[in-house]
């Protein structure tokens, strides 16, 4: 049967498994609780392929599953009739499918075979399956046949025929021998699609009587196998080299036929010798690279999925030393039908309109015809509210129950399409599917996406609130999709909250509630640092993470993106990881991860181990500068730019820094245009249109920048319209009757592109409708003329060039020039405070009067004269205070009492001052005075003082006086008594007497009015002393010392020393005691008082009188003042007698025959160990203890027990020991053994040497406490105990 045939009424149609729409189509929701309640015609879902070849051996299963609400029906055809399933109990339909199980075991499978066909109906329209053709698999014997054997001359081509006998499917054919191995292939020997084996030339090896044919059928996986063939080679007369020759195809031209999307296979096959080679070319055109590949040693030509463009001329080329021929292989490209448009399925409202496209393509062209519910569509009732033109349905005002299933059906001779599409006419009200009161969450500045799924009939329109009041509209940010969802572009904190959706159509209205959560982004504020550690020392990488605190963070470590490894000597805390005893094998890049549910960070650092003994100093430098950079990924306005980095020099690197160079705008500069971190060497660049690129990376470590690596190749973007506008707009007026709008313009790099002019826009706000407009280039100002005086303006400048405009500009807000102000404040009135404060009120002018910006208003004054004077002063010089425009009222610091003032008000613009307002005259009323013009003390007695004074300069009212106060001021800068004096105002000096001789007093002046007094001044002044003994030289021209500077001076005396007490009222600061023995002709003794009115003169001798002065000078000042001579009588000390036990030479004396009486002792113990006669050696040689231990010669301590034979062997005993001849010592024998002096041999010392417990001890001992004290105490022991 042929399977290309056209499709007709009663075969079936693949209804499409996945449910879309068009633009006046509703899409079908997969959501099983939304289809429960739906009516749907029958789709099938399941289904057996076209081309069905079974094994006789197993059960036929041809499957067809469908579904539908109602669930459909199903029934078959074979070979265009109905095919009665229940009349065959060999065949089996499974409930609630279509499926067949068709059991051949007893059966001819022959009987079977045949077209089916399934069809799957409901009350909404019918649906069938493909032509399902089944075909039984075939493996037929070779025919038989004798072969012959053959014999060739060497050199010659041969080819051996297989003929395999025709299967189903066909045979995959293969050469073998015997012993069922592969026959060798090779250029010179190859197989033909065919199956035959061709020789280019034949050797003598190719001798063999096994060349067999093998044909295996896959369906049934058997073999045939042809007689085998017999060759045998002769050398007698061989074949010479010669030309190549084809042997398949023949001749020079063939034609080849392939459908497209099929593979085209062309074979060329050439004999000669020597052996030719094989190439190929497509006349007029290249092959296509990803989809050629050859075979049998390029003898075999494969394109795959063929289309239009692979139709042409092929050439295959045979080439040896001798020669080249070729061949032409026409290949023409036909085409079964191929969908260019597929029907969809449609849901429609009741009087809507649909339509039904089947769009094909093919060649031959494709015929398209209709089918409803499997019957032509032609043959069908009438139907006024559907048309047909050609791959078109159009239905219009659908009406309920007119449910139908649509097939379109596209052949041509080489095959046939078809498609089933329903039409289901619904009216439902609005569902939505998405979940309600769902949360969303995103990272700041990603895109948040939240879903509206819907469903109704007619499609429901989707409508968007947030926080249940702001109505989105499908404007930036927000972008609404016909599906329904809203998507954020670049979510940010402000866009949380909650969003509400409402689904909308003529039958009702649907709302859902999700939110939003827009969290921070969790970023890792310090990285992991390179580190170097020596060997078993610790490293420590930390990495401190921000994260939003509503998402719970996961930090994990990774060496060599790997996990850590199972040692307790790596510990991971919240921010560090911590290496404890570093090894070799801890080397390597360590990774910190930081996780939350939404996003990540992460950062690496490398670890470096060396060996713990010192090495040479590593050297730390910048690094080499990055080399082989390269362009990639290349748009209008980004490119990739990858680098190979330079070496490190010791120090990572830490970041690569990128610039770029704009020949066309800025040639030679250079300007930074991004950064990355030291890890990557890659870097995606954003790029400005019209710009001349060239690019070049600096890499940075700890020690600094690397020189700039060479610049990449040059890069040119196009150009484009401006993407943004000039900054700084602004408009302001120079003088009256114009405005100067100015602008920053664009530099080169922000113009886009060429011709660059900006468009100039302004009208007066409030006033104007239209847009005055002006375009201009190469300024950044515009002025405007004629306009009235301060009046605002609305301006906005846009650029545009050669390839278009930019974005709308804003509206900034300028204001035209201003003018003087056209008058002055009225209604001013002053109130006066106080002597010195006056405060001014004034009625502000009206703002068209201002003729601009008020800056405020200029208060005028001036001190005319004062009220007791009648002149007026010039020399007053004009004072000014400025208050801001809000203000209606100042005051006037400052001023003098008992004044005349005048005062006027100006209006301040930025313009200047306007016209000034009437003169306002005020008075202040009297003050305090101020101070005299001078105080003097003249005259100086020995108990009287003369002052003089001036009256003050500013007597601010009527003088009455003065007053006067003193007081004495001693020499420790300490206060007497104030005395208080007052004087008429014509009193301009006094004389003070009865004063203090050498004194030093203070006086205060003041003035005074009926006010109160004023300020007063201060001078010091001391009354004459009385002349010394002493007269002191006085330099030239410098007056004599004023007043005494001693006062009285006081003495006491002790066995050795002297006390000096003085009054001193001068002012130096350099004060001395001298000193000298009465009669004595030496020098004067001088000792400095270091600023005290006291000092102790030491050291002297008992019964001698000393002459005793204190002076006082200065190194800057020639006076010298000085007391007058004083004898002081040091008194004479009578004999006493000496205690002598205080006395240091007797305790010396004493301590050292101590030290004698002990030496002695030591020695007399040492004379005793060495052998000496005394009684306590007697008795110990007579009753030897065996428990008294030597003592070791090198250290004094006590030895190990030592054995008779050792004693034997070493017959010298040791130094400082004692030995009995026995080589025993018994303890118990011992009368006056030195262990019983004290217990248990603790001997010691006392404080003057004598040895405690001499035969005091005990003299038995139990026998188990005999070892605990049997230790004899050393005298060297008891020596370093003592000492």
């Amino acid at each position: 049967m042929d399977r290309n045939r056209k499709w007709v009424p009663g075969f079936g149609a693949v209804l499409l498994t996945l449910l879309s729409h068009m633009t006046s189509a509703l899409e079908v929701p997969l959501d099983p609780k939304v289809l429960e309640g739906l009516p749907q015609p029958p789709t099938i879902i399941l289904q057996s392929p076209k081309d069905y070849i079974f094994d006789p051996r197993e059960n036929i299963v041809i499957h067809c599953e469908a579904k539908g609400k109602p669930h459909p029906s199903f029934s078959w055809t074979r070979n265009g009739t109905h095919f009665d399933v229940e009349k065959d109990s060999k065949v089996l339909m499974k409930p609630g499918s279509g499926t067949l199980v068709i059991d051949i075991s007893s059966e001819r499978a022959e009987a079977y075979e045949g077209t089916y066909q399934c069809i799957a109906n409901n009350e909404h329209g019918t649906a069938v399956s493909d032509s399902i053709v089944i075909r039984q698999s075939r493996s037929p014997l070779w025919s038989k046949e004798r072969n012959e054997a053959i014999m060739v001359q060497k050199g010659v081509s041969l080819v051996l025929q297989c003929r395999p006998p025709a299967g189903l499917p066909p045979p995959v054919i293969f050469w073998m021998d015997n012993n069922f191995q592969k026959l060798p292939l090779d250029k010179r020997v190859s197989q033909a699609l065919n199956g035959d084996l061709y020789f280019s030339n034949v050797l003598p090896e190719d001798t063999r009587s096994d060349y067999i044919c093998y044909a295996r059928f896959p369906h049934t996986q058997t073999i045939q196998q042809k007689q085998p063939i017999s060759v045998t080679v002769l050398d007698s007369s061989p074949e010479g080299e010669r030309r190549p020759g084809f042997m398949l195809p023949l001749g020079t031209t063939s034609t080849k036929m392939v459908l497209r999307g099929q593979t085209l296979e062309l074979e060329c096959i050439a004999e000669g010798l020597p052996t030719p080679d094989i190439s190929w070319q497509k006349e007029g055109g290249e092959l296509p690279s990803n989809r050629v590949s050859y075979h049998n040693f390029k003898k075999t030509l494969k394109i795959s999925d063929v289309n239009e463009n692979d139709a042409g001329n092929y050439r295959c080329v045979a080439t040896n030393n001798l020669g080249t021929i070729h061949h032409t292989i026409k290949v023409t490209v036909k085409a079964a039908p191929f969908w260019v448009s597929i029907p969809r399925n449609l849901i429609l409202a009741p009087n809507e309109t649909g339509v039904l496209t089947c769009r094909v393509n093919g060649e031959p062209k494709p015929r398209i015809d209709w089918f409803v519910n499997g019957i032509p569509i032609e043959n069908t009732p009438e139907d006024p509210s559907r048309k047909v033109e050609d791959d078109t349905v159009i239905l219009s005002n659908v009406q309920s129950g007119s449910s139908a299933v649509y097939q379109c059906n596209a052949s041509n001779e080489f095959g046939y399409l078809l498609a089933n599409a329903f039409v289901s006419v619904l009216a439902e009200p609005p569902r939505v599917l998405t979940p309600p009161n769902q949360v969303y969450q995103v990272i700041t500045n990603s895109p948040a996406l939240l879903h509206c799924a819907s469903f109704g009939s007619p499609i429901p329109t989707i409508t968007w609130f947030k926080d249940s009041q702001i109505s989105i509209r499908n404007t930036d940010p927000y972008v609404i999709h016909e599906n329904g969802t809203l998507e954020i572009n670049v979510a940010q904190p402000l866009n949380s909250g909650k969003y509400t959706c409402i689904a909308t159509n003529n039958l009702g209205i649907k709302e859902n509630h999700v939110f939003l959560e827009v969290k921070e982004p969790t970023r890792i504020l310090k990285q992991p640092e390179y580190k170097v550690v020596q060997r078993g020392m610790s490293a420590v990488f930390e990495c401190k993470v921000k994260h939003d605190p509503s998402l719970i963070p996961t930090m994990t470590w990774l060496k060599d993106r790997g996990e850590l490894p199972d040692d307790e000597r790596f510990e991971v805390d919240a921010d560090s990881l911590t290496i404890r005893d570093v090894t070799d094998d801890d080397k390597g890049t360590y990774t910190c991860i930081m996780n939350t549910t939404l996003d990540q960070d992460s950062a690496s650092a490398m670890l470096t181990v060396v060996e713990a003994t010192p090495t040479p100093a590593i050297v730390y430098e910048k690094p080499d500068p990055p080399t082989d950079l390269e362009l990639t990924d290349q748009t209008e306005r980004s490119v990739q730019l990858t680098w190979t980095p330079g070496d490190e020099n010791n120090s990572p690197i830490e970041k690569f820094v990128i610039q770029y160079g704009d020949l066309l705008h800025q040639p030679g500069v250079w300007t930074n245009l991004t950064e990355v971190p030291g890890t990557s060497t890659t870097a995606q660049l954003h790029l400005s249109p019209y710009v001349y690129y060239s690019f070049r990376v600096l890499a940075k470590n700890r020690v600094g920048y690397s020189e700039p690596s060479q610049s990449s190749r040059q890069y040119r973007t196009n150009p484009a319209a401006p993407d943004e506008n000039p900054s700084g707009v602004q408009g302001v007026g120079t003088e009256p009757g114009n405005l100067v709008i100015s602008w920053t313009p664009l530099t080169g790099l922000q113009s886009n592109g060429p011709g660059l002019e900006y468009k100039v826009q302004w009208r007066q706000k409030d006033v104007e409708k239209e847009w005055s407009a002006q375009n201009v280039a190469n300024v950044s100002q515009w002025v405007v003329s004629g306009t009235p005086t301060y009046v605002p303006y609305e301006i906005k400048v846009q650029a545009f060039n050669d390839y278009g405009v930019g974005p709308e500009p804003e509206v900034a807000i300028g204001y035209s020039g201003e003018d003087l102000p056209l008058s002055a404040p009225e209604s001013i009135q002053v109130m006066v405070h106080n002597s010195t404060l006056a405060e001014v009120h004034w009625e502000p002018i009206s703002p068209p009067s201002v003729r601009g910006k008020l800056q405020g208003y200029k208060v005028y004054y001036r001190r005319k004269h004062g009220l007791h004077e009648t002149e007026e002063e010039t020399d007053q010089e004009m004072q000014v205070l400025t208050f801001s425009g809000n203000r209606s009222e100042g005051r006037l610091p400052g001023l003098q009492p008992y004044s005349v003032y005048s005062l006027s008000i100006r209006v301040l613009n930025n313009k200047g001052e306007g016209p000034s307002s009437q003169s306002k005259t005020f008075e202040t009323p009297e003050g305090v005075p101020g101070p005299p013009s001078f105080l003097n003390v003249i005259n100086p007695g020995l108990d009287s003082l003369t002052l003089e004074w001036g009256p003050p300069i500013n007597n601010n009212g009527r003088l009455t006086g003065y007053i006067l106060k003193y007081q004495p001021v001693n020499n420790t800068s300490e206060l007497g008594p104030v005395q208080f004096m007052t004087f008429l105002a014509n009193e301009t000096t006094i004389t003070l007497s009865n004063l203090n001789s050498s004194m030093l007093y203070k006086f205060y002046l003041s003035a005074k009015t009926n006010k109160g007094s004023g300020p007063i001044i201060t001078e010091e002044a001391f009354t004459v002393m009385h002349t010394t003994h002493t007269r002191p030289t006085v330099e030239a021209g410098k007056a004599p010392p004023v007043g005494r500077a001693f006062g009285t001076v006081n003495t006491s005396v002790s066995e050795d020393s002297a006390v000096i007490s003085w009054e001193y009222f001068g002012h130096h600061k350099n004060v001395y005691v001298e000193y000298i023995v009465e009669n004595s002709k030496e020098e004067w003794k001088k000792e400095f008082a270091n600023g005290s009115h006291s000092h102790t003169i030491k050291g002297l001798k008992p019964g001698t009188s000393y002459r005793v002065k204190v002076i006082a000078k200065d190194a800057a000042d020639p006076t010298v003042h000085s007391t007058d001579e004083m004898l002081v009588t040091v008194p004479a000390v009578a004999s006493r007698q000496v205690d002598i036990a205080t006395q240091g030479w007797f305790i010396g004396l004493m301590c050292a025959i101590a030290l004698l009486i002990l030496v002695l002792l030591i020695v007399c113990f040492i004379k005793r160990n060495k052998g000496g006669k005394y009684p306590v050696k007697e008795k110990e040689d007579a009753h030897q203890d065996p428990e008294i231990q030597p003592m070791k010669e090198d250290d004094g301590t006590f030895g190990e027990y030592r054995s008779m034979e050792s004693d034997t062997e070493d017959h010298k005993p040791l130094k400082g020991s004692r030995t009995p001849s026995n080589g025993t010592v018994r303890r118990d024998e011992s009368d006056d053994s030195l262990v019983d002096y004290g217990e248990g041999g603790d001997g010691q010392f006392n404080e003057d040497g004598s040895f405690i417990g001499q035969y005091s001890g005990k003299k038995e001992k139990d026998t188990h406490e005999g070892n605990e004290s049997s230790e004899a105490p050393s005298p060297v022991n008891a020596m370093n105990s003592f000492v």
